[in-house]
């Protein structure tokens, strides 16, 4: 019986790595891509702008751009996100190893995003951040990503200051945490999946927990691989 529920498993997975990421550039490609396809939103406006153009007011957006997250990973290096990642589209995920709820099912689906993604090893990176950094030490992080049979080189499992961790998770990606100060916390992380750009954008929230979202997730990485610029389509999908 198990061995039937693992060969179904590694057949969704399979196909899902192969027909999410190929179904959005085909879809790109058959549509004649030119820079006017609608792509995955932007999110966390810092500042409208306005000036005239022909007596009209026109206005500008600008946006928040995530900024840096100094880190260690399971291998034991140093990890300056930004700085090591730059020009790559980034999958951020929050967790904590002793988790035994809801984050198995949440890296078997950064997982499965990893495998669909497998062939674009050059264009997205994966990062699943530590809540418990006191806890999740190196040996713990490598021994979990090794469970997880998963390439060190693409998919990261980090762990540092604690009080940055949650800052970054907080105030660059604008998400539900415990100020991390040094109390006692219950390792709240949240389920989603956040999607950020090569220009540091951040450009979506997904549930972790939802397949349907998740395949929308892969969509949106697949969009963002094509994409020509950083501010030519501002609207939204959904």
């Amino acid at each position: 019986m198990k061995q039937k529920t693992r060969l179904k498993s590694i057949l969704i997975g399979g196909l899902f790595s192969l027909f999410v990421p190929l179904g959005a550039y085909l879809y790109l490609k058959l549509n004649g891509h030119d820079g006017h396809v609608k792509l995955p939103a932007f999110y966390g406006i810092e500042k409208i702008d306005s000036h005239q153009v022909e007596e009209k007011k026109v206005y500008d957006t600008l946006y928040h751009t995530v900024g840096e997250l100094n880190a260690i990973d399971q291998l034991g290096d140093s990890i300056h996100v930004n700085e090591m990642f730059k020009g790559k589209i980034l999958l951020v995920n929050f967790f904590f190893t002793s988790c035994t709820t809801v984050c198995p099912v949440l890296m078997k689906n950064m997982s499965m995003m990893n495998k669909a993604f497998i062939k674009n090893d050059t264009s997205v990176r994966f990062l699943s951040i530590s809540v418990d950094p006191e806890t999740d030490s190196v040996p713990r992080l490598r021994k979990y990503a090794d469970k997880l049979h998963v390439n060190h080189d693409k998919w990261f499992f980090l762990t540092g200051n604690k009080k940055q961790v949650y800052d970054y998770a907080r105030k660059e990606l604008y998400l539900d945490l415990p100020d991390g100060d040094g109390g006692t916390d219950d390792f709240i992380h949240p389920d989603q999946f956040v999607l950020i750009d090569k220009y540091r954008n951040v450009r979506g929230y997904y549930n972790g927990l939802d397949s349907d979202k998740v395949r929308l997730c892969a969509e949106d990485i697949a969009f963002l691989m094509l994409e020509k610029n950083k501010l030519h389509e501002k609207s939204a999908r959904r």
